[in-house]
Parts: C-alpha cells; sequence; structure tokens
C-alpha cells in the first residue's frame, strides 16, 4: 500500500487520478481503517486529506453560510455554538453517529462519502439544502448532497474526485430544524429509520419546508410531497396528518434483520411528524 499525505486537494486528486489500483481518502478514519483491519478493503493507494489547509475548521461564509471542512470530527460540530444555533437538526444528526470516542473522529463527509442510507448525519443535511464542494482532476465543483449517494456504498464521485468541503446555506430568520431516529437502543445503533425536516415560519405560517428520509430506500431521500404537505400551513392536525401520509407513501424500506418493511414504513410517519413539531418549535424560538 502507497500511503501519500498531500497538502492541496488538487495534489490529491492529482495522485488519485493517476491511481490504478483501490484508493480510499483517509480524514476521520472511522469507516477506511475499520475496514482495513477486517480485511475488507486493502487500498493500493491511501490518501491522507488531514494535512491540506483548512480541512479541520468551520467557519463563516461570506453570505452568512457555513463551510465545514472534511476532517472536523462531529465532536466539533456541537462545540460550534453559532453553527448549532442555525442547524441544531444538523449537529443533532451527527452527534448521533457513534460513541464519544468516535465523535472525536468520525467526519460529515466521511458518514455522506461511506455511502450508507442510514448515515444518521445526511438526513440533516439533505433537509438543510446542504452542498458537497467536491475537487478533482478537471477543478471544483459543486453538488447537492441528495445527489451525492448512488447507492448502498456507493456515490457519484467520479475518479480522482473527492468532497473537498461541506456547505451549510445561510439559516435566515424564523427557521428551525430537527433530526430523529428510531433505533432498537438507546444509542451507539444504525438507525431502522430517520428523518429530518427544516422549515422557516412567515408569522405562524409554514414558508418553505424539506423533508428528508433515511434508511427507507438505497439513499437517503428527500421528500418535496412532505414538504408540500405543511408548506401555507400552522402544521395544525390536518397538516400533520397529511405530512405522516405522504412520508409513509414516500418509504420504500427492505426489511431485514432490524425492522419489516410495514414497520419501517410506519416508523416514518411518526417520526416525520415527531421532527416536524421540533423544527416548528425551534423557528419560533422554542426550546426543543
Amino acid at each position: 500500500m502507497r500511503y501519500h499525505s498531500p497538502t492541496s486537494f488538487t495534489d490529491a486528486a492529482g495522485i488519485a487520478a493517476g491511481a490504478s489500483g483501490l484508493t480510499r481518502f483517509l480524514a476521520g478514519g472511522t469507516d477506511v481503517l475499520v475496514q482495513m483491519r477486517a480485511g475488507m478493503v486493502q487500498p493500493d493507494d491511501l490518501i491522507d486529506l488531514k494535512k491540506i489547509p483548512g480541512v479541520g475548521d468551520i467557519t463563516r461564509t461570506d453570505d452568512g453560510g457555513w463551510r465545514i471542512g472534511v476532517a472536523v470530527p462531529g465532536i466539533a460540530l456541537g462545540a460550534n455554538a453559532g453553527l448549532k444555533t442555525d442547524w441544531p437538526g444538523v449537529v443533532e444528526g451527527m452527534e448521533l453517529v457513534g460513541s464519544t470516542q468516535i465523535q472525536g473522529r468520525a467526519t460529515l463527509a466521511g458518514n455522506l462519502c461511506n455511502g450508507s442510507p442510514a448515515a444518521d448525519s445526511v438526513p440533516g443535511l439533505v433537509a438543510a439544502g446542504a452542498t458537497v464542494e467536491i475537487t478533482g482532476p478537471e477543478g471544483t465543483r459543486t453538488l447537492p448532497v441528495e445527489e451525492l449517494p448512488a447507492g448502498p456504498g456507493k456515490t457519484h464521485l467520479a475518479k480522482g474526485e473527492m468532497v473537498s468541503a461541506i456547505l451549510l446555506p445561510p439559516r435566515g430568520q424564523h427557521g428551525g430544524d430537527a433530526y430523529l431516529r428510531f433505533i432498537p437502543r438507546t444509542e451507539m445503533d444504525i438507525a431502522v429509520v430517520g428523518c429530518a425536516v427544516n422549515l422557516t415560519l412567515d408569522g405562524d405560517t409554514i414558508k418553505s419546508a424539506r423533508v428528508a428520509l433515511g434508511a427507507v430506500a438505497p439513499t437517503v431521500i428527500l421528500v418535496p410531497e412532505a414538504a408540500e404537505a405543511i408548506i401555507g400551513t400552522t402544521l395544525d392536525d390536518a397538516a400533520i396528518a397529511k405530512l405522516e401520509s405522504v412520508a409513509k407513501s414516500a418509504a420504500k424500506p427492505i426489511s431485514d434483520k432490524r425492522g419489516t418493511s410495514e414497520f419501517r414504513v410506519e416508523i416514518a410517519g411518526v417520526l416525520a411528524k415527531r421532527a416536524a413539531r421540533i423544527a416548528y418549535a425551534r423557528a419560533k424560538g422554542e426550546q426543543a
């Protein structure tokens, strides 16, 4: 195995583009190092991104959004008061990934690029309207987060490309988001179903919304019909009932040892209702 530690994303892309065997990128390492130790993956080229300037930074962008480096660990997200105030749903999704020790290493970018439909950090990013900055041999491009996963363990990254930052839009006024998941035990488990809701208010009326579901399809999915069910409402009982119905209809899960398809569909509706109520309360400035 050849180990590389480039000091720029351009150099990293060049190494990856020129590699002929199996290539893996190393940021937090909580997936790739475990896979290597278990013998599941033996890369020919391991490209360590941690020496590239800025990969460990969380910074405000000029438009009021956020830029999160690819090596920022989960624990640093929760420690950033400004980010947590703007996007509590995004932060709480990442804080559910692994143990305290894992939180010191695991990253948003790694959780996303692992390609798991049950990744806890991804529904919150999708609901927030986050994008990824991608650097490759042809330069830099951006892509909505929901368009990066291609299926379990797969992404739409081309050869030589890597995620070089995660970008969150400006929060704006009167907005709130939330992420909830169902697991069989209280912590350190894989989501049976996950749901994130992000919305903004005009007075008491929902002006805009995005709803994302995890672990109910081959990738985390954005459900525009669920958002439409609550936009223009005050999240009254009728809106909640419609949201639940649409979320259940959008869920197309498999049955496995963690839950049947029928159970997951039911839970998708329950979580959508609860996450929407939390996001709504946060948008009104209430503690939730």
